[in-house]
């Protein structure tokens, strides 16, 4: 797999592995073991999906990802901390936004740094619950003296919308990357955002390229679903109420199965190249709990869609009727989209 350049003189796998599937709480049902996760995650590095995406609130998983890092020093000595690229996120408890403290940052990221058995994190993710608390420059630039002083390499975003995004450069804290959700079931990163962070040289990283699963042969030519697994199967059913139901969902998964035939391919995979092919993108997140699916991983940037099958598409795309409004704003501010999320974890 070749490594695309997020900012000058740093490089990521444009596939990268996601880790909120691994978290304590995110299955409504646990299954599987934290070795058979550290087993999975040295499949994938040997793969070539060497860059990993997880958080500070992924209760877990930077333990996991420090004891898998230790596993590869193990077996490459010195040289397995240049194998992986670290991505973790800060984020501070919605609960502490109103008397929020900056001093606590530092304190976090030694926390991720000791848990992942690191000097330096090579980007820590930034994400603000509520607009309303205005401390989020703050603790933004904090984040770059972090980055000053080695402790961090990069700073970037996390679903922080438009006009947020240019009130950060504008005040000269442009993050190198910016973390928001994007698939061919939500495409609200397409009203302005995309185009802002390619003028501005701001490498956009997708989640939810195949919504939680559903963007798959599982759900083809199948009733609506009335129970969900995971916390993801509810955050995405609802993103499917938006685009306009489960029946232009359907149509949708059939265009796709088509696409995905013609090339050898399943419905995810083609789901995923859609996105990683968008402008501005440097890389797609796929939330795997386990190695089912690395194959079909791995080949995501080498499908090529014709101009045929992107405008069958556009033209399901197009008679959707959402999500709409800014990125995240839904997440923000209405309460079936908001109730989902823990916003206080730190």
């Amino acid at each position: 797999m070749h490594n695309r350049e997020l900012v000058p003189g740093y490089s990521i796998s444009p596939v990268i592995k996601g880790g909120w599937q691994l978290s304590q709480g995110h299955s409504l049902s646990a299954s599987g073991t934290q070795q058979d996760s550290i087993s999975d995650i040295l499949a994938f590095v040997e793969a070539g999906i060497t860059t990993l995406d997880f958080g500070d609130i992924y209760t877990g998983v930077e333990e996991i990802v420090g004891k898998s890092l230790a596993q590869l020093r193990s077996l490459y000595g010195g040289s397995a901390r240049d194998k992986l690229q670290l991505h973790t996120k800060y984020v501070p408890n919605e609960g502490s936004l109103s008397n929020f403290d900056k001093s606590d940052i530092e304190n976090i990221v030694d926390r991720s740094l000791a848990r992942l058995g690191v000097d330096q994190v090579d980007l820590v993710q930034f994400h603000w619950w509520k607009y309303e608390e205005e401390g989020y420059l703050e603790a933004l630039d904090e984040l770059f003296r972090l980055k000053r002083i080695g402790k961090i390499r990069h700073v970037g975003v996390t679903n922080f919308d438009l006009t947020r995004l240019q009130e950060m450069v504008d005040a000269n804290l442009a993050p190198a990357s910016i973390q928001l959700q994007y698939s061919v079931l939500d495409r609200r990163p397409e009203n302005g955002m995309l185009e802002y962070c390619s003028k501005n040289g701001i490498g956009v990283l997708c989640y939810g390229t195949v919504a939680g699963g559903f963007l798959s042969e599982r759900y083809l030519g199948v009733s609506e679903p009335l129970e969900m697994e995971t916390r993801s199967n509810v955050k995405y059913k609802l993103i499917i109420d938006e685009f306009g139901g489960w029946d232009l969902f359907q149509e949708l998964l059939a265009r796709l199965a088509q696409i995905a035939e013609s090339h050898r391919s399943d419905i995810g995979t083609i789901s995923s190249n859609y996105i990683l092919s968008r402008p501005a993108v440097s890389g797609v997140i796929v939330g795997a709990r386990n190695i089912l699916h690395l194959p079909s991983n791995v080949s995501i940037p080498e499908i090529e869609l014709t101009q045929e099958e992107l405008d069958s598409l556009k033209e399901i795309m197009e008679r959707s009727e959402g999500p709409s409004g800014p990125v995240y704003d839904l997440e923000r501010y209405s309460d079936k989209h908001r109730n989902i999320m823990k916003t206080n974890l730190n």
